[in-house]
């Protein structure tokens, strides 16, 4: 299983390639593009875990893009990386402004980007930080492959579990039927989109023990989300 899925906006081929084999190689999947009208679509298509963005690229400039990708629900909560030559403290305060999580400037070492990466995934999904992930009053132990809700056991199913495990890594994010299958079946599933709505069934009813607040949240013509204030 990959680390994480990242977008990589960068229109310097020989940096792109170099950074696209540090991190396959740090077992990162990765998608390319030098363009930022191509990186808003490929970002709100199927929004990774994170984007790194050259602020610099032709066309819809970097910052414009990161704009954008914050002003749009399905990638509003994806963090970015602004990569840059531009070191002035106006830039890097500009970018921040903007929406930006971090801020690289070049030159940089391709093993310090892989690190920054890193340490913002574990801020956003805490699988990538240990064994242990939790929401509101829900906690999973993944090597155990325990549930709690307030403190109590609660019994799933193995796909129920996949489930839940991406809900948790992705906490107030709204995934599609269709991403959900990808996610937790695989991309090479033959399962109906619908069969979702089943497992999300089951979930709800599993972990709503004695009348507690419905955790998960059908968001209307997008799909579903962990959402424990309703405001996804």
């Amino acid at each position: 299983m990959a680390k994480g899925r990242i977008l990589l906006v960068e229109d310097d081929s020989a940096l792109a390639e170099l950074l696209v084999y540090h991190f396959t190689r740090e077992e990162f999947e990765v998608e390319r593009t030098a363009d930022g009208e191509e990186a808003m679509l490929l970002a709100t298509e199927n929004p990774p875990d994170i984007v790194l963005l050259d602020w610099m690229i032709e066309g819809v400039s970097g910052i414009e893009v990161c704009r954008r990708l914050r002003r749009h629900s399905e990638t509003a909560n994806v963090p970015i990386i602004m990569l840059t030559a531009r070191g002035e403290e106006t830039d890097r305060v500009r970018g921040l402004e903007t929406g930006a999580d971090d801020y690289v400037t070049k030159p940089f070492s391709p093993r310090e980007l892989v690190a920054r990466v890193g340490a913002v995934l574990r801020r956003v999904r805490p699988a990538l930080a240990g064994e242990q992930l939790g929401y509101s009053d829900l906690e999973m132990d993944i090597v155990s492959h325990k549930v709690k809700r307030g403190g109590q056991t609660v019994a799933l199913g193995p796909t129920e579990f996949r489930l839940l495990r991406h809900f948790l890594e992705h906490p107030g994010r709204v995934f599609s039927r269709e991403r959900l299958l990808d996610a937790v079946w695989g991309h090479d599933s033959y399962i109906e989109p619908r069969t979702v709505d089943v497992h999300i069934r089951r979930l709800r009813k599993a972990i709503n023990l004695e009348g507690r607040p419905d955790i998960i949240r059908t968001v209307r013509s997008a799909g579903y989300a962990l959402d424990a204030d309703g405001t996804a």
